[in-house]
């Protein structure tokens, strides 16, 4: 397990105006955006994620770029003051998660996304890969979050080391 600064900006379209914001949005991203709710789409170093009807988060390795969104269609919104990604991995990631959140990992597909909770805190699990996801968690609850997993997880050492910070 490894935590990360996440640098995160949320787009919300307004009810009416959602088909004039994608197009903009769209636009201003340069790539198709996601369709349904959990779907993502990588645009070079950042990735877009669905995670509601009208909501999308644009998580980038490096800090955000300064967007605007036309305040008619939409509203822009950082969150990456107040997240932070939890990226766990190893061969046991799906015990650990079975453990920790109320998410089918088998029906949730690489590269996809859902909103669930963990421990009665929200957060936003990631699938990078069969052995590997990331959590999207609130900064202020992170270290207790942090202990829950690796609590979950120590007694049949599931997660692989990480040379990320802890």
């Amino acid at each position: 397990m490894a935590a990360y600064d996440c640098s995160i900006l949320q787009f919300e379209g307004w009810d009416g105006a959602m088909a004039k914001f994608e197009v903009v949005l769209n636009r201003i991203l340069g790539e198709p955006l996601p369709n349904k709710v959990g779907d993502t789409a990588r645009h070079d170093d950042r990735l877009v994620i669905r995670i509601a009807p009208r909501r999308f988060w644009l998580l980038c390795d490096g800090p955000p770029p300064v967007i605007d969104v036309d305040a008619e269609f939409g509203c822009t919104l950082p969150l990456d003051e107040g997240r932070i990604r939890l990226r766990l991995s190893g061969r046991g990631l799906k015990q650990v998660l079975e453990r920790c959140v109320a998410a089918d990992w088998e029906t949730l597909g690489d590269g996809r996304a859902i909103q669930t909770g963990l421990d009665h805190m929200p957060v936003l699990l990631l699938r990078r890969s069969g052995f590997e996801c990331d959590l999207l968690v609130p900064r202020s609850l992170s270290k207790g979050l942090m202990d829950w997993i690796a609590d979950a997880s120590a007694s049949d050492r599931y997660l692989t080391p990480s040379n990320g910070s802890t």
